[in-house]
């Protein structure tokens, strides 16, 4: 009986991301296409709504390809464990304050590790696919995620500072009875959330693809199958960080004393739109300004905005215990 309740839960949790995650990809080029001045998806199904499905069983039934001399092992599992992964951080993901599957106070904590374990993945793809091309984009990939999750650490330490916690769930709480840290940390949620756009390896911070050698980056070996687990695992990348930065910095699930998860869907809805403008108003930088903004930008600034706010919140007198 437990395991159905289990297997109940993890289908309650899975399904919907999935079919946000492949229409996320039909909203993606729809939008780009009005942005661009064309119409984007509009010939399978109403209005191209069929699209995502027709894509899904093209790649599920083209031939899967394998370069010579692959570490076979390593090649095949790579794109299932960064699916894996990317799902299964959405099990510690709170919806509404009635509607945690796994409440655990360290859940900031947990996150921060499960998306640092996915960097492996990567790695993994790259290096198994015996390209110098996939090879070079696995090790960009790798080398700005980690870059990444240093400012990304520092700009949560702030938040924790506030709330004195790591359980989002009561980061929430204190939004809903304060007011959201949007307003009260503003430097903290812009760089938090351009991070998040490089930490996803989204343009304009999309450098695993190499423009001088034409490839994709480190899927470039991929085909059919393998290549769209890699492909569901980066949108269920994006669908998380959108609602992560929703949950930490705008209130959550509340609005107006209102509690609903679709407050939260809607945030998040938003927040992803946020990546596709971003994707379409903004040329591709080069690696150096991208590791510069991080090491001479975000990292002294994000320090900075630690010290003063916890000098703040010892001065106060509302230093709390975590």
């Amino acid at each position: 009986m437990n395991t159905i309740i289990n297997i109940t839960k993890i289908s309650i949790i899975i399904i919907p991301v999935l079919i946000s995650l492949t229409y996320l990809t039909l909203a993606e080029r729809k939008v780009l296409g009005y942005m661009q001045s064309r119409k984007g998806p509009n010939v399978v199904g109403i209005y191209g709504l069929l699209q995502p499905l027709a894509d899904g069983a093209k790649l599920f039934t083209k031939e899967m390809v394998l370069p010579n001399h692959t570490n076979l092992l390593i090649y095949f599992i790579s794109p299932i464990l960064f699916l894996t992964l990317a799902l299964l951080i959405w099990g510690v993901f709170p919806y509404s304050v009635n509607n945690i599957y796994t409440n655990i106070d360290l859940t900031i904590l947990l996150i921060l590790a499960i998306s640092s374990v996915s960097v492996y993945a990567v790695l993994m793809s790259g290096w198994s696919s015996m390209s110098k091309y996939a090879y070079l984009g696995s090790l960009r990939a790798a080398a700005q995620m980690i870059s990444y999750e240093v400012s990304m650490g520092l700009i949560l330490l702030s938040v924790i500072f506030c709330v004195g916690s790591l359980d989002i769930t009561k980061i929430v709480w204190l939004q809903n009875n304060t007011s959201f840290f949007l307003m009260a940390l503003l430097p903290c949620s812009i760089m938090f959330l351009i991070s998040l756009v490089a930490e996803t390896n989204r343009a304009p911070f999309d450098l695993t693809e190499g423009e001088s050698e034409l490839v994709s980056g480190y899927n470039v070996e991929y085909s059919s199958m393998s290549f769209a687990l890699l492909f569901l695992a980066e949108y269920a990348n994006i669908i998380f960080m959108s609602g992560l930065f929703s949950l930490l910095f705008l209130g959550g699930w509340t609005l107006a004393g209102i509690n609903s998860t679709l407050i939260l869907g809607i945030k998040t809805s938003f927040i992803a739109m946020f990546f596709v403008w971003i994707r379409a108003s903004f040329p591709r930088i080069r690696y150096d300004q991208l590791m510069t903004l991080l090491w001479k930008s975000y990292l002294p600034l994000s320090l900075g905005v630690l010290v003063v706010s916890g000098s703040i919140v010892i001065a106060c007198g509302g230093l709390p215990t975590i």
